[in-house]
């Protein structure tokens, strides 16, 4: 695993390298952290974030990140250009329970 290729910090999307712009697999992902963020006001999100991966970096170690609830569903479903069409609301609690 490497650096990010993109990162969502409200109220921006932020791509390290040009080319990332206009990759849809690397938008619909930041996408969808988007619209996680949006549904946890934000602030929420980033606490639950780091909680999150204090607990799966004890369980987990350097696949912290891999097993994040949030990134799953965004890796899981980046390719879907119609995932947020029928997304649920807190849809990456499900992902919660099938950490690799």
């Amino acid at each position: 695993m490497g650096w990010a290729a993109a990162i969502t910090l409200c109220p921006f999307g932020i791509y390290v390298k040009i080319e990332y712009l206009t990759r849809i697999t690397t938008i619909n992902h930041e996408k969808i952290h988007w619209q996680q963020q949006l549904e946890m006001l934000i602030i929420f999100f980033y606490l639950w974030y780091l909680i999150e991966w204090l607990i799966r970096l004890f369980i987990h170690g350097k696949r912290a990140y891999n097993n994040l609830s949030f990134e799953r569903e965004a890796y899981a479903n980046a390719g879907n250009e119609d995932y947020l069409k029928t997304r649920k609301p807190y849809a990456w609690l499900k992902y919660m329970k099938k950490a690799a």
